[in-house]
């Protein structure tokens, strides 16, 4: 079981489409059930860190982070998008 933390500046908004896509992707790549997906602030990420294997932010990668970091944006804007899907991939699979 994956433990992915989502986040946008405010927890809410860009960060509720992003997750739906990661959701897409995993699903869509055999993954259902074996991730779980948190949603938050990126100002909880630091805290938060050390108990997920992963955070995919719309925003920089904040300080102190424990967990791997993928960038959001690609999710949003679909440019350079297959890297960012395939290191997701990759993750689950470790």
């Amino acid at each position: 079981m994956k433990k992915i933390l989502v986040a946008c500046g405010s927890g809410i908004a860009t960060s509720t489409a992003v997750n739906n896509k990661i959701k897409n992707v995993l699903d869509s790549n055999g993954y259902k059930g074996n991730y779980e997906i948190k949603q938050i602030k990126v100002t909880e990420a630091p805290a938060l860190s050390k108990d997920y294997d992963l955070l995919i932010s719309t925003t920089q990668a904040p300080p102190k982070l424990e967990c791997e970091f993928l960038s959001a944006v690609p999710f949003l804007t679909g440019v350079k998008l297959q890297p960012v899907t395939d290191r997701l991939l990759e993750i689950m699979e470790e």
